[in-house]
Formats: structure tokens, C-alpha cells, sequence
């Protein structure tokens, strides 16, 4: 089928990551040995998690649902990604790319509220660590939990059905790897301009929302452990909020190039390079530093196994 009769039907084509590159085949086995490791690491954090008694504490609750978003973040694109790798037709229909909007809107959102309240996890531990039991007890982490989910869902709710009804007309060629708004409203054929500025409002609230509670809640960190006499307790503090503060440079650095930075910034190159660095590497990446920085995980990792190793 030609070019031409692909883009007058409703399906979109996505260009993909790489155009017309004699490496497709490197680059294939790369994200696909990423997207088996992110995999893999995260659903064995939530099974340690699950299993090892040692980790049932808020912190671990927290951070496997932080591995349950990566998983779901991780196969709303690069399964899709794979396969148009090594196809002819990388087509996606239009309903398709709604709920792959919808799917990436949700679990980015989520994972923004989830490490806001990370971040005040490890406040109340450090800072507060005798109230820690009833400031972080069971239902007040369900309670956290669902309120990430439920801000995540809400913006997919909210932007989805605005983008998939702006009309579109003329090329149906999406020059990216998956449907991210800022991409697929290139091809809108009306003045999208208000809803832009709508979208970028909303962005902007839900970054300074939990990068305001990160940032107050290390703030009080640091004058704490800074106050601290026992040189054990000062690494223990900084080897945990550090693994943390690095996970959130990298999401937010992603999220705010993505959505907060002019246009003028943005090239179609650039813009599918930070992209498949927050939607592909940092899933990964994610389970890899809780774990390598961990005495906790990487104990509990080896109880198992060996328990595994004699049965």
C-alpha cells in the first residue's frame, strides 16, 4: 500500500525513532535488551517487596508502586516501538494512539505525585522518625497510593478525549516513536494554540506541585541529618535520599524539557531522543539504583534466592 492511501485513511504513521538509519538493527537489540531488563527488574522488586517480610514497610509499599508504573510506563510504548522496528507498515490506528495517550498521561502523572510523596516519606522518617508509625501507617499509604493514581488517571482523562477531538486533516504522519500530544498536534489542521497553553498550565502545576514538596521536604532532610551526631545514621539518610533524588532528576529533567520549555527549543530529533530516554531508559534505570544502592533489596534478593536455589 502506498504511502498515500496509508495517510487518507484514520490510521496515524509513526515515523518511528530512527528514519532511514542503516543501525535499526543495533538499535533494535538495544531497547529490546532495556525493555527485558526494566521488565524483568521491576516485577522482581515487587515481588521481593512482596514476599520478604523485612520490606513491608512504607517506603517499600511506595517504591513498588513505583515499579508497577514503570512496568505499565515501560509497555505502553517500546512493545509498539519493536514491532514497527521490523515492519513495513507502522501504522497506529486512531483509537489505538487514544489509549496510548491516555495509558503514558496516567502513568507519567502518577509517577510525578508518587515521588512528591516519596520525598515525604523520607521526611517523616528522618525528620519525625518517633511518629513515623502513625504519620505512615498502612491506610495513610493506601491512601497516598491511590491519591497518585487517581491524579495520574485524572489527567489522562482530562487531556485525552481534548486531543483525540481536535480535528485532522491532510498528512497523518506523526514524526515520533509513539503518540505524545506535543507530536500528534502537529498534525491538527485548527488552531490549537489555546489548548496548548491550557496543557502547559497544566504540566507546569503538576511538576511544581510534588517538585515543592520534594524540594521542602530535603530541605528539612539535610538541616536534620546535618544535625545528627552519629556518622552511621548520616550515610544511612544520605545513601537512601540520594538514590531518590536521583530517580527525580532524571524523570523531571525529562518531563520539564518535554512540557515546560518553548518550542523554540524543541527539535523532532531532540524531542524523540528525551523521550525514549524517560519512556524507555528511566524505567530501567529506576529499579537498578533502589536496588545497587540497597542493603535492604539486595538481602532480601539473596534470601530468596538461596531459599529458591535449595528447594
Amino acid at each position: 500500500m502506498s504511502t498515500k492511501n496509508r495517510t487518507a485513511s484514520s490510521d496515524f504513521i509513526l515515523l518511528g525513532l530512527l528514519v532511514n538509519s542503516k543501525a535499526t538493527g543495533i538499535v533494535f537489540a538495544v531497547i529490546l535488551a532495556i525493555f527485558v531488563v526494566a521488565v524483568t527488574a521491576n516485577l522482581v522488586m515487587i515481588f521481593l517487596i512482596h514476599m520478604d517480610s523485612h520490606l513491608h514497610t512504607p517506603m517499600y509499599f511506595l517504591l513498588s508502586q513505583l515499579s508497577i508504573m514503570d512496568t505499565l510506563f515501560i509497555c505502553t510504548t517500546v512493545p509498539k516501538l519493536l514491532v514497527d522496528m521490523v515492519s513495513i507498515q507502522k501504522t497506529i490506528s486512531f483509537v489505538a494512539c487514544g489509549i496510548q495517550i491516555f495509558l503514558y498521561l496516567t502513568m507519567i502523572g502518577s509517577e510525578f505525585f508518587l515521588l512528591g510523596l516519596m520525598a515525604y516519606d523520607r521526611y517523616v522518617a528522618v525528620c519525625n522518625p518517633l511518629r513515623y508509625p502513625v504519620l505512615m501507617n498502612r491506610r495513610v499509604c493506601l491512601l497516598l497510593a491511590a491519591g497518585a493514581w487517581f491524579g495520574g488517571s485524572l489527567d489522562g482523562f482530562l487531556l485525552t478525549p481534548i486531543t483525540m477531538n481536535v480535528p485532522y486533516c491532510g498528512s497523518r504522519i506523526i514524526d515520533h516513536f509513539f503518540c505524545e500530544i506535543p507530536a500528534v498536534l502537529k498534525l491538527a489542521c485548527a488552531d490549537t494554540s489555546l489548548y496548548e497553553t491550557l496543557m502547559y498550565i497544566c504540566c507546569v502545576l503538576m511538576l511544581l506541585i510534588p517538585i515543592s514538596i520534594i524540594s521542602t521536604s530535603y530541605s528539612l532532610i539535610l538541616l536534620t541529618v546535618h544535625r545528627m551526631r552519629s556518622a552511621e545514621g548520616r550515610k544511612k539518610a544520605f545513601t537512601t535520599c540520594s538514590s531518590h533524588l536521583t530517580v527525580v532528576s532524571i524523570f523531571y529533567g525529562a518531563a520539564f524539557y518535554t512540557y515546560v520549555l518553548p518550542k523554540s527549543f524543541h527539535t523532532p530529533e531532540q524531542d524523540k531522543v528525551v523521550s525514549a530516554f524517560y519512556t524507555i531508559v528511566t524505567p530501567m534505570l529506576n529499579p537498578l539504583i533502589y536496588s545497587l544502592r540497597n542493603k535492604d533489596v539486595s538481602g532480601a534478593f539473596k534470601k530468596i534466592f538461596a531459599q529458591c536455589l535449595s528447594t
